[in-house]
């Protein structure tokens, strides 16, 4: 094998047919930004050199870095008081590393448990202080959001932790949690719905979500952090589990993820081109609808979540049966829709459908829905 000589052009992208991939995460990642990347992966700016070569100190990478910051704030509005960080480790991280920095032992963080992302964090958290779990959908097979009479608060929390959206599960938060007491502030887990709807950033103190969803490659989590919350931190941390000094260093205290940040950039700027986030939400929910109304055309299917709760991310169900739900996955697949498997938690079918997963496949995979039902029922 040799590699091609210096100054030769990249071949073209491969032409060939996609299949529609409803996977959970990694999920689809805009057709544009692919092309895109691949010519920025040869050379990027014009400067020779490809991305995933330059250096996190050079000039080019400042300008990446410097565009993707300046791109999520305009796509979703995020005030000068807030930081946004590009650190790595996903969103897993971020599980532990929010409690260490911010709850002391002898106090209590409150958490939503709405499935198994949740439930982490609340594991995680119960390694540095007190949890105290606010609401929870655990006795139905968390097939829905808490309602706000459901929600019972401690009474001095340092911050309320949720996850917007259950990627497992399919239920979404189409609300935000009713006001906790005293001077709390809110976590959100946003990493299955970030940037798929408008978001009042200011409404929260940490906003956290892996990449591998709606943002681009597994390995980079999106952070952002009201800047009074950075002075809030507990206990001296290591290096590259301290915020303020990732805030400081711009997000360079060591070496970053810098292909990551650079895709996570290029999706902004796609966000952007489609008419930002209303319009995104607006294409999400036609998406939706489409599989929604499929599935309730029969009683053949069985969808998991409560309507009201029902995500635009992960829409999930089941047939009558173990073995049709795997002869269905089975058949699917072998019609170009792929990755259709439920977490072996829930089993059934998941149909996952990010920003840049094309409304062609929901109907495709809606036609399917109609025809499978007919020949099995």
């Amino acid at each position: 094998m040799t590699t091609a000589q210096a100054g030769s052009a990249p071949q073209a992208l491969n032409t060939e047919k996609r299949a529609f991939n409803f996977s959970a995460g990694p999920g689809v990642v805009p057709e544009e930004v692919i092309r895109k990347a691949q010519q920025d992966l040869w050379s990027i700016y014009g400067s020779g050199v490809g991305i995933l070569e330059h250096s996190h100190r050079g000039k080019e990478f400042d300008r990446v870095l410097e565009e993707a910051e300046a791109d999520c704030r305009r796509v979703a509005n995020i005030p000068e008081n807030y930081r946004v960080l590009f650190l790595q480790g996903g969103a897993t991280t971020q599980c532990y590393q929010i409690p260490m920095a911010f709850l002391a032992e002898d106090a209590t963080a409150d958490y939503f448990d709405t499935g198994k992302w949740a439930s982490d964090s609340i594991n995680q958290a119960g390694l540095y202080g007190k949890v105290h779990v606010c609401g929870s959908s655990k006795a139905t097979k968390y097939d829905r959001i808490p309602d706000d009479a459901d929600t019972n608060y401690s009474d001095n929390p340092t911050y309320v932790q949720f996850t917007s959206n259950n990627t497992i599960m399919g239920t979404e938060w189409h609300r935000m949690p009713k006001s906790p007491p005293g001077d709390a502030w809110f976590v959100s887990d946003a990493s299955s719905d970030i940037f798929s709807r408008p978001i009042d950033v200011t409404k929260y103190g940490i906003i956290y979500a892996g990449g591998q969803k709606n943002l681009g490659p597994a390995g980079t989590v999106l952070v952002i952090v009201r800047d009074d919350i950075l002075d809030k931190q507990v206990r001296k941390l290591p290096w590259m589990l301290d915020y303020k000094l990732q805030a400081a260093k711009e997000s360079r205290y060591n070496t970053p993820p810098t292909f990551g940040i650079y895709l996570m950039g290029q999706v902004f700027k796609w966000i952007e081109s489609q008419g930002g986030l209303t319009a995104i939400e607006k294409y999400n929910k036609q998406k939706a609808q489409v599989l929604y109304d499929a599935i309730e055309a029969t009683p053949f299917y069985t969808p998991h979540a409560r309507v009201k709760d029902r995500s635009l991310m992960n829409i999930t169900f089941k047939t009558p049966s173990d073995e049709l739900d795997q002869k269905f996955i089975a058949e699917a697949e072998a019609a170009g829709m792929v990755n259709m498997a439920g977490h072996r938690s829930i089993g059934g079918m998941r149909a996952s459908m990010y920003n840049a997963f094309p409304i062609a496949g929901a109907h495709a995979l809606a036609s399917f829905l109609k025809d499978f039902a007919q020949k099995n029922g």
